[in-house]
């Protein structure tokens, strides 16, 4: 019984920590809306005269075919641009803990 009871309260320890994670990782993503970031439809050359030289340029995915566009990756400070080709799909705020999901900062 003393056992079951210690699972328990190490299954409840667990899950709050999970909880809570996610609940920074949704107040963060609030928060980072009100930045301001490039929106979708933007081509790579309009990000770069709006926003600046991004810090890092990622490594492509994708196969660049028909079926698997190439998807490039900007990093700025704060968050990263996914692009399909050249125009702007998603702009997404990094991820600070090992515990959020999402693309992990570069530092």
């Amino acid at each position: 019984m003393k056992r079951m009871t210690s699972l328990a309260a190490l299954a409840a320890f667990a899950l709050s920590g999970t909880a809570y994670a996610d609940t920074l990782l949704i107040d963060r993503v609030e928060r980072a809306e009100e930045l301001p970031r490039p929106e979708q439809g933007l081509t790579m050359a309009q990000v770069r005269a709006r926003y600046g030289e991004p810090r890092a340029e990622l490594s492509p995915a994708g196969g660049g075919s028909h079926h698997q566009p190439l998807i490039n990756r900007w990093q700025y400070n704060g968050y990263i641009v996914y692009f399909e080709r050249d125009k702007v799909i998603y702009s997404v705020p990094d991820r600070t803990t090992a515990y959020e999901q999402g693309p992990k900062p570069l530092d």
